[in-house]
Order: structure tokens, then sequence, then C-alpha cells
């Protein structure tokens, strides 16, 4: 047993070595820029975030992908995860109408925000890379 979970950890290691700027460098594409975070609403008002988030998105250019999603364990959480080509296209995302809109509206309603963590996507279904 304890070796068939030695040659698992290997292979994971070794995946994560292979992958993130390492395939960006294989197939010539920049690497994507990924964000994943935590939001709260105030009590009650979750579906309203939720509503407010999905309706400031349209029209981001560089957003590969952005899921919005309802943390089963908390009523009031949930969770944002962002695909973009770049990091420049996430920073000049923020100065768009929609995305400071949608910021100003959902303001009023959320109790906080847990620290992003910041990725390296590498590819993913339903994720189109350039190469």
């Amino acid at each position: 047993m304890n070796r068939q979970r030695r040659t698992l950890l290997a292979g994971v290691a070794a995946t994560a070595t292979l992958g993130g700027p390492a395939l960006a460098a294989t197939t010539g594409a920049p690497p994507m820029y990924g964000l994943i975070g935590k939001m709260t609403a105030k009590p009650g008002q979750r579906d309203a975030l939720i509503a407010i988030l999905l309706d400031g998105i349209s029209g981001m250019p560089g957003c590969l992908s952005y899921v919005v999603a309802q943390d089963p364990a908390d009523p009031q959480a949930i969770w944002i995860t962002e695909v973009w080509d770049s990091q420049a296209s996430h920073q000049a995302s923020l100065a768009l109408p929609s995305v400071r809109e949608a910021i100003a509206k959902a303001r009023p309603i959320l109790a906080g925000m847990a620290p992003g963590t910041v990725t390296t996507p590498v590819g993913g279904h339903g994720l189109v890379t350039t190469s």
C-alpha cells in the first residue's frame, strides 16, 4: 500500500512539475491567469449578490471562464472562479462600466471577502486556449 501511495504521489508531483508555465512554454501560448475567491453576502442576500455578479460579466475581453457557485456548506457564501487570457485583461476589466456598476451594486449587500488565490490555469474542459 505504501508503494502505491508513493507511486501516486510521484505521479502527482510529475504532473505538477510538467504543468503551469512549463506547459505554456511547450505550446508557445502565454500562461493564463486565474483567480479563485470567496464572497459572503449579508444574511438573505446571497441570491441578489449572485444575480449582480452574473449580470455584470458580459463583454469582458480576455475572460475565458467566469463561474459563480453557491457554497453548499454556508448559505451566505459564494465562490467565484475566473480564467483570463492574461493578468492585464483581468486588470483592464476592472475599468469596464459594467464591472464598476456591478461592484457598486454589490458593495452594500456584501458582508465580506476572503483573500483570493491567484492560479495559473493550464487547460480544462470548456477552456479554449491559443497555441
